[in-house]
């Protein structure tokens, strides 16, 4: 399966990011959470979320991509955990997160990739 479930750059908090949940991720968000990843998704997508649920979930999808795990803490603070009145619109970006991490990406095809036909030399 090629499915990356990275998300693609996404215009969040002070500049663009991507984010991906790797299994690492996942198993932290899990035990941070006391929920399995599905369940997340479904407080997410239901309106029934935690603020550790959107939280934790944003700042291991940064760290996910590759950003610094200080720097995703960092932005964490600033950026969801200073800002209450933004969490509603934080709780979207985490839903997106976790479903493109679990799910895929809208734009990418399930199952394996296409395999070209090997061209014959009779062709």
């Amino acid at each position: 399966m090629s499915r990356s479930g990275k998300t693609p750059p996404l215009d969040w908090a002070d500049g663009t990011y991507e984010f991906a949940l790797g299994w690492g991720e996942l198993s932290e968000l899990q035990d941070a959470c006391n929920a399995g990843p599905f369940v997340v998704l479904a407080r997410l997508a239901s309106s029934q979320w935690r603020i550790e649920d959107v939280a934790t979930t944003i700042r291991l999808g940064l760290i996910g991509s590759g950003v610094d795990p200080a720097k995703a803490l960092k932005l964490i603070k600033t950026y969801v955990e200073a800002r209450p009145q933004d969490l509603v619109v934080n709780a979207s970006f985490a839903r997106g997160i976790l479903e493109t991490s679990i799910v895929g990406a809208p734009e990418e095809p399930p199952g394996e990739p296409k395999r070209r036909r090997a061209k014959k030399a009779s062709d």
